[in-house]
């Protein structure tokens, strides 16, 4: 097997604030289709068994990129605590969109890349994001959603959203980390200014892209039926479902294994074949 390289690199967005992103690829000669995991609400690029996945994805030949958005929580100086609320407090979906479109000009120019072969893989919240981001650049043509959400409209209702406009914050608690996470009402403005481009279900229809949408049946987080809707709003898409898996596929957080958890395992399978078969 070739040698996997891995590099960590600092990114800069003007629009958002620094934040961190690693690229793992097989040493090869070769120019290599470039697959860029977007993590969701409440994760990070290392969170659970993402480097594992990272890893079996740069093995299959690709040139495999996860990153932070800048706002998720963490932190340049430490990647794997959330030890800036305020930045998430402060985090909308238009950060989000710009965060990843520096991800994909930084690396689409990296020697390794073949830049007319970009997929993304969104995991949950992530997932959404990479729908939009997949329908407005055309750039992109493979689109994978891991537990996805079919709809960016996830915010309190009624009294709950008035509340939250009177107060300016509401808070979420972390079950692992026992933090109290704040949303701050800017997040909701964000997305009023802008609820056609945040529109999910329009974007999946229009989406120009191979799609594969992959779900467990036992998600707990979001309903396997997102992801059945989202397979027919495209009926071109290829729709996988895990039996028994839940919303992360067997992975938690901290992984102790040097393994995949098998759910997760047969998923990073299931991108590799669909990856080759689509666009290698």
């Amino acid at each position: 097997m070739e040698l996997i390289k891995k590099i960590n690199i600092q990114l800069k967005n003007p629009e958002t604030l620094d934040f961190l992103a690693d690229a793992y690829y097989p040493e090869t000669s070769g120019k290599l289709p470039l697959v860029i995991f977007v993590h969701g609400y409440k994760g990070y690029k290392d969170w659970g068994a993402w480097n594992l996945m990272a890893e079996k994805m740069a093995a299959a030949g690709f040139f495999f990129v996860k990153f932070n958005f800048s706002h998720n929580g963490t932190t340049v100086e430490d990647p794997h605590q959330f030890g800036d609320l305020e930045a998430f407090g402060n985090n909308n979906y238009s950060k989000e969109l710009s965060d990843l479109g520096v991800v994909i000009d930084h690396f689409v120019k990296d020697p390794h890349v073949d830049d007319q072969k970009i997929i993304l893989i969104g995991h949950s919240r992530g997932g959404g994001i990479s729908i939009i981001k997949t329908y407005e650049d055309e750039r992109i043509n493979g689109l994978i959603t891991l537990a996805s959400v079919d709809t960016l409209e996830r915010f309190p209702k009624d009294n709950a959203l008035e509340s939250w406009k009177e107060e300016g914050v509401y808070y979420v608690l972390n079950g692992r980390t026992k933090q109290e996470m704040p949303h701050y009402y800017q997040f909701y403005e964000d997305f009023e200014k802008d609820i056609h481009r945040f529109d999910v279900e329009r974007a999946t229809e229009m989406a120009k892209a191979y799609v594969l949408i992959i779900h467990g049946t036992h998600d707990e987080s979001v309903s396997v039926k997102n992801a059945e809707h989202l397979h027919i709003l495209n009926p071109n898409s290829e729709l996988f479902l895990v039996e028994n898996a839940d919303h992360t596929f067997g992975s938690k957080e901290p992984w102790p294994g040097k393994e995949l958890p098998q759910h997760l395992d047969m998923v990073t399978e299931k991108c590799i074949d669909f990856i080759k078969k689509n666009m290698v």
